[in-house]
């Protein structure tokens, strides 16, 4: 990129027309005229020993060898030298502090000047600083370098100051320059958005942003959503500017973007809404059950109170989407349910209550639109009984009896219309056996058991119509293993290699590529921050980075952008209010 400057005199010592005279800069305040005849010296100098002097014992040269300062040079001298009007700069920022700048007089062809920039260009220490004076590709110098005093730097066509490190500035730009080419935030997942942001002066006839955006011009910021990493040029003017990248992030988690829940919160549910938001509900909060819920906002990364809490606190209870876009909120200690109407951002208690005092049970919307409710406990005994809600009536009716009672166990519809029914809980020992519920014979029939008994364990429906059965506690062991059941064949079988690390009490959410992500979780000793993936054409589990903070008896809910939300849980004797996002 070339510009058209013109340099002060007492600061840059433009030579134009010594074309017997060279200028050679030693450091930032020397200046030496070598010279080979007196034609190559200003008036009134002569040339001695190949330098410009004004009498033979050289006390009054042109940059003597002693490195004189340009300030000890004569000002007439400085009048006779600065006759140039019109020089053609090309910066070269092949290095931070000291950058040479190449100066070619197009009145005196072949004329090669070299200026040092290192004048002014040191004081913004720290940090990695962006030298960018009228130039768009400035490398990152560390230490900082700030640009903005050097000569070049100022009036001109100026030029795109690039993004400025930490402990720099950018370059101060003339007329029609652009200055900062941002991106906030830099890092994001899919489905979210980032701001381009700029400065521009006056003088800007084009301005333009690359990767489909357009015209900007007249605007200062612009929002970018990328799905993948993609870099954004800035064009000003047709020729001149600036490059910033949008990193979309893959296989890591990170914070909310704005706040927590307000409260911290374990044992709750989290259940996707119609409308793309996730509503929280209940929990333990210290040592008590809450009624407070909360909603997320995707859209703000933001959590909101609820226009009213729930009527009844609980935890350990279950929360489940209706096809009308309601939630039911059943059991949880007790034998009462409610209705979170979206409309109103509110709950109302059910007019009927249920069969049983429940907690840890399972609750799975049927083809029919009516929910089964299945075993948990009344926190004494494990529960044998089952019984279904029908929305239209708002009322529970007992269906009869599972053929073992179970609490901790897992609930999966099929792609048959039945549900799978797994492990569990006695109240004794933890169960091997799993079975299946019929909504159109309204039955429990067995099916084959799981290869290892285990409770507290995840089971997810898999695009292929197994059921993938992961960890648990046996009783003694936190468990690495994992099962695959086959709907096709009733049976059971050791999902291959098994999980990175044993665990129970997490989660496991199917993601939208058709792989499981499970989450924390408790290995017997302290919760756990680490996650893995399962994916069923490989069946195989691998490692994909940790949780910003260890938690168990957390939630795991899929959004609609596919983007993973995380919300409470316990880690130690704190139950969380922290969320936090896995794409």
């Amino acid at each position: 990129m070339h510009r058209r400057d013109i340099l002060p005199a007492a600061s840059a010592l433009l030579l134009t027309g010594l074309a017997a005279c060279q200028y050679n800069p030693h450091r930032v305040n020397a200046a030496e005229l070598i010279c080979h005849d007196d034609n190559g010296c200003p008036s009134g100098y002569q040339c001695a020993s190949n330098h410009c002097c004004n009498n033979p014992d050289k006390s009054a040269c042109l940059g003597s060898l002693a490195d004189a300062t340009t300030d000890s040079v004569p000002t007439d001298a400085l009048a006779d030298l600065n006759r140039t009007s019109d020089v053609l700069i090309e910066p070269d920022f092949s290095a931070a502090a000291g950058a040479e700048t190449r100066i070619a007089d197009s009145s005196s062809p072949g004329l090669d000047v070299s200026l040092d920039l290192a004048r002014d260009a040191t004081g913004a220490g720290g940090g990695s600083g962006a030298v960018d004076a009228g130039h768009s590709d400035a490398p990152v110098a560390t230490g900082g370098v700030d640009a903005s005093d050097v000569p070049i730097a100022a009036g001109g066509t100026g030029g795109i100051g690039g993004t400025t490190g930490s402990g720099g500035t950018s370059a101060t730009g003339g007329e029609g320059a652009s200055l900062g080419f941002t991106a906030t935030p830099a890092a994001i997942f899919s489905g979210e958005s980032s701001t381009l942001g700029w400065t521009v002066a006056t003088g800007a006839t084009t301005l333009s942003i690359d990767q489909g955006i357009g015209s900007v011009l007249g605007k200062t910021s612009e929002v970018a959503k990328p799905t993948q990493t993609t870099t954004y040029t800035l064009t000003l003017n047709g020729s001149v500017s600036a490059l910033v990248t949008v990193t979309v992030l893959q296989g890591v988690f990170k914070p909310t973007a704005t706040a927590d829940m307000g409260v911290g919160r374990s044992r709750h549910t989290a259940t996707l809404l119609q409308d793309g938001t996730v509503l929280i509900a209940g929990g333990l909060g210290g040592d008590s059950p809450l009624a407070s819920a909360r909603l997320y906002n995707p859209a703000t990364a933001a959590f909101a109170m609820t226009a009213t809490g729930m009527a009844d606190a609980r935890a350990s209870h279950t929360a489940t989407l209706l096809s009308n876009g309601k939630v039911l909120i059943a059991g949880g200690g007790n034998d009462r349910a409610e209705l979170y109407d979206p409309a109103t951002t509110g709950f109302a208690a059910t007019p009927d209550l249920m069969t049983e005092v429940r907690m840890n049970h399972t609750a799975t919307l049927l083809p029919d639109n009516n929910v089964l409710v299945a075993g948990g406990d009344d926190g004494e005994a494990a529960l044998i009984s089952a019984e279904q809600y029908d929305p239209a009536t708002r009322g529970f009716t007992g269906i009869g009896t599972m053929n073992v009672a179970r609490s901790g166990h897992t609930a999966t519809l099929l792609g048959t219309g039945r549900v799978l029914i797994a492990g569990g809980f006695d109240g004794t020992n933890r169960l091997l056996s799993a079975e299946l519920y019929d909504p159109v014979a309204n039955a429990f029939t067995g099916t084959g058991s799981m290869t290892v008994a285990r409770d507290w364990h995840t089971a997810t429906l898999l695009p292929g119509g197994k059921v993938l059965i992961a960890g648990g506690f046996d009783g003694t062991t936190r468990l690495a293993t994992a099962d695959l059941y086959d709907p096709s064949l009733g049976t059971f079988a050791p999902a291959t290699g098994g999980m990175t690390t044993g665990r129970d009490l997490h989660t496991a959410t199917l993601l939208l590529d058709g792989k499981v992500l499970i989450t924390g979780g408790w290995d017997g000793a302290s919760d756990l921050a680490d996650a893995e993936l399962y994916d069923p054409v490989a069946e195989k589990f691998t490692g994909t980075g940790s949780l910003t903070q260890a938690r168990s008896r957390h939630t795991a809910t899929l959004l609609q952008n596919g983007i993973v939300l995380i919300t409470g849980g316990l880690s130690g004797t704190n139950n969380l209010a922290s969320a936090e996002l896995y794409q």
